[in-house]
């Protein structure tokens, strides 16, 4: 079945990682008058048709199979899907990855379809920052703050970290400088969540909303000033417990209030562009999106993991990770291919290539 539209020339969309088909293709493909079609002809026939389509041309013979896996043909269709590995403006996040792959992977995120592994298990709860090598013994551990560390975020050769002491700080990766405090902001309220914006130029934090009106508040890294606030509807207590940004001017939030929330500093910082309700009426612990239709979401309780598409109201998928006993989620990443859940003592794994 195609769709309906006139998309643009592929050629126009870039090249093609796929290989060229094989010079054994058999006599009768190699015949057929479609082969006579100049191949930027063939690609634009080929662009008309949606996914379904394209795979079931792909089964006709070796040589069609060979050029309809080309990725110039899955790119318009993969950014119509879920956790494809493309944002809004069409960057390709995961270039290395065949883009017909992505696509089939990415049914199985939107259908629930995974192996669930775990990985790690700790039992840890302090006052310090400790820095991890991958590959290697190296780590670093320094104290940070007087009370529990809730949150750090890091990018360009800075860490930022918020805590229960009602501060937020900024901390110095260079060489030499290492664990060294740049910045101390006094944020008069306890700091659950913190985020560095993409321009290195300002970082959010997410309080417990017990001591001003927002707990959403962007601070200038030169100087440690404020610099604006979000929101003017929550109430006391409605704590932001995860902030994400997707770019320079696109963020999202999560907390205590069972609210997703999607803001455009670009249009207002006094009031959200969109919202999702959590749907069991838990908090909403943290928070992550792949920068153009899926947002992955951490409950409160029983280590819940949901699944959202961003056009739609309800959520697609949910996880159940921590069971019988009870933990929130409070960190959770996910690539094209799985998804990582930080629960209270374990390292959960979603694998979504498994099946």
């Amino acid at each position: 079945m195609g769709r309906k539209g006139s998309p643009r020339s592929p050629q126009a969309e870039g090249g093609s990682r796929a290989a060229s088909p094989p010079p054994s293709s058999s006599s009768s493909s190699s015949s057929s008058p479609l082969w006579a079609l100049p191949e930027e002809l063939l690609l634009l026939i080929c662009s008309y048709l949606d996914a379904q389509a394209l795979g079931r041309l792909g089964q006709v013979c070796r040589r069609l199979r060979f050029f309809t896996s080309r990725d110039v043909l899955w790119r318009r269709i993969a950014r119509g899907c879920l956790n494809s590995g493309f944002t809004q403006l069409g960057t390709d996040l995961a270039a290395g990855v065949p883009v017909k792959e992505r696509v089939k992977v990415s049914r199985n995120w939107r259908h629930g379809r995974c192996r669930r592994e775990t990985l790690l298990k700790w039992k840890r709860k302090d006052g310090n920052i400790v820095l991890h090598k991958i590959r290697g013994s190296y780590s670093v551990k320094f104290s940070a703050h007087e009370q529990e560390v809730n949150c750090v975020d890091f990018q360009g050769g800075l860490i930022v970290s918020g805590s229960r002491d009602r501060t937020a700080k900024v901390w110095s990766l260079s060489a030499g400088r290492v664990g060294q405090c740049l910045h101390t902001v006094q944020t008069e309220d306890r700091v659950w969540s913190i985020a560095i914006s993409p321009l290195l130029s300002s970082f959010v934090t997410g309080t417990a909303c017990c001591g001003h009106t927002s707990p959403l508040r962007i601070w200038d890294f030169e100087s440690g000033h404020l610099l604006t606030c979000l929101g003017t509807d929550f109430h006391r207590g409605a704590g932001v417990l995860d902030v994400f940004y997707e770019t320079p001017s696109l963020l999202l939030s999560c907390g205590y209030d069972t609210y997703i929330r999607y803001w455009d500093i670009r249009t207002s910082t006094r009031k959200c562009v969109q919202e999702w309700e959590e749907p069991h009426d838990s908090a909403l612990y943290c928070i992550r999106s792949d920068g153009n239709h899926m947002i992955a979401s951490g409950s409160s309780y029983y280590g819940v993991v949901r699944l959202w598409d961003k056009r739609q109201t309800r959520c697609l998928q949910s996880f159940h990770l921590s069971s019988p006993t009870s933990s929130p989620v409070y960190c959770l990443r996910f690539s094209t291919t799985h998804l990582y859940a930080a629960l209270a003592s374990a390292l959960h794994v979603l694998d979504f290539t498994a099946l």
